[in-house]
């Protein structure tokens, strides 16, 4: 791998923007160079549009406020532990 090659931490956590169409092209070529030659991100990466599609399908309900309250509270706890 060249020292601009990708590896797969890097994809995982490039992976999303990829899906998004918000890489700029130098990082977009790097993330496609490496799925090229690596068939667990290949894997990783068709996980994430399937989970996309099927979440797309489910039909949308509200939460509570006091349950978006709660999740995003626990939420911003967890970040600030890591």
């Amino acid at each position: 791998m060249s020292s601009d090659g990708l590896n797969c931490n890097e994809f995982v956590e490039l992976v999303t923007a990829y899906v998004e169409n918000a890489l700029d092209t130098h990082t977009r070529r790097r993330v496609e160079d490496h799925l090229a030659s690596c068939t667990g991100c290949q894997r990783y990466l068709d996980q994430i549009r399937r989970t996309v599609a099927e979440l797309g399908r489910m039909p949308t309900e509200r939460l509570s406020d006091q349950a978006r309250d709660d999740l995003l509270a626990a939420f911003r706890g967890w970040h600030s532990e890591q």
